[in-house]
């Protein structure tokens, strides 16, 4: 909600609602040995989204949080240098899609606002540690 303006990332109800999707109470959320985070019905069982971490990171207020989404995603390109639509989060070359331009649109977009926000090199030293 807070990416899309509807509500403030500090909102009480927001911040409860965050921390349930981003738990393993969410039947949709995925921990492995190098990820963890949001995946889908729509792809394979216990693979993660690169755009729910996009977004998740757009809508933390925490630079640690933002850092760690950063170096994951960092690591979980599966040797491609690219976002893909899903992938494993024990195995980041194991994914789906080789090219999928809405994933890696939202991850520019990351790096737009982290920049915009005066952010972006801190975080990405907090990323490479």
């Amino acid at each position: 909600l807070p990416y899309l303006e509807v509500c403030d990332a500090e909102d009480p109800i927001y911040r409860r609602t965050r921390a349930l999707v981003l738990s393993d109470s969410n039947p949709y959320y995925y921990e492995g040995a190098c990820a963890k985070g949001i995946g889908s019905p729509h792809t394979p069982a216990g693979y993660i989204w690169p755009i729910a971490l996009c977004v998740q990171a757009m809508t933390s207020t925490d630079t640690q949080e933002i850092a760690g989404i950063l170096k994951t995603l960092m690591n979980t390109h599966g040797g491609t240098f690219f976002m893909h639509e899903s992938f494993d989060p024990n195995a980041p070359e194991q994914f789906t899609r080789d090219w999928f331009a809405w994933a890696n649109s939202m991850f520019g977009e990351l790096i737009y606002r982290l920049y915009e926000q005066g952010i972006l090199s801190q975080v990405i030293r907090e990323a490479m540690e």
